[in-house]
């Protein structure tokens, strides 16, 4: 890959207790997403993948191995500068969408850019240019309430791109959606990342949906495959 990553893993190792039974969830896991890739990732139940997850989003730190974001060595950092990175760098989708519900969706995407300081005319138009980019300009004045599954999902996709991160992460992002919506809002997912040149790395249980992204690799046995079977 050219140019710096925007999530590069190097030997990242961690381990959990249970009692007396220490059990090794990540062991050893490589892997690099550059800007504008959309990598699926999948992994059996149980496999450790939420964990890795928390790890690339600088929730969670290894205990062994590196974590670079946009090329900034994020293990040398102190809580507080982790936070500011993960603040600048790094977006979040989930499989419930987690939109607050007394705002409007386009209140819901200027929030995390007031936190960020950014002004709120400019966030405003920041907003409403994601809410186009998904199709939802006309949906700008709705509370949540009022949107489709699909909707409230775009709106949390367009407001984790908000402060412009370098990474996204989505955990079953369509998990919660049916079939048809699902690919659709993937397509949107895949559209965006392509056109702004943001990586992001999605977990998926959905072989459909991970053979339409760039890559795919499979976290197994602590480890993770390039180009893996569809998950189970």
């Amino acid at each position: 890959m050219s140019g710096v990553a925007a999530l590069q893993l190097d030997a990242v190792a961690k381990s959990y207790r249970q009692g007396d039974v220490r059990l090794d969830v990540l062991n050893g896991v490589d892997l690099e997403v550059a800007a504008g890739e959309v990598t699926a990732l999948t992994a059996p139940s149980g496999a450790g993948k939420t964990t890795l997850l928390q790890i690339a989003g600088l929730l969670d730190r290894p205990d062994a191995g590196r974590v670079r974001i946009a090329g900034h060595d994020a293990d040398a950092l102190d809580d507080g500068r982790r936070s500011r990175l993960r603040s600048a760098e790094l977006g979040f989708v989930f499989q419930f969408h987690c939109l607050l519900p007394e705002f409007t969706a386009l209140e819901n995407i200027v929030l995390p850019q007031a936190i960020a300081g950014i002004g709120r005319r400019t966030a405003g138009r920041r907003a409403a240019e994601l809410l186009e980019m998904m199709g939802l300009s006309d949906r700008a004045s709705h509370r949540p309430a009022a949107l489709s599954g699909g909707e409230q999902q775009r709106v949390a996709i367009a407001r984790a791109l908000a402060n412009g991160p370098s990474l996204v992460l989505a955990d079953e992002p369509t998990g919660n959606l049916d079939q048809d919506t699902a690919f659709s809002v993937m397509k949107s997912l895949i559209d965006l990342a392509h056109g702004a040149g943001v990586a992001m790395l999605v977990a998926t249980h959905n072989p459909e949906l991970a053979a339409r992204m760039d890559r795919r690799v499979r976290l197994e046995g602590g480890k993770l495959r390039e180009g893996a079977a569809s998950p189970v």
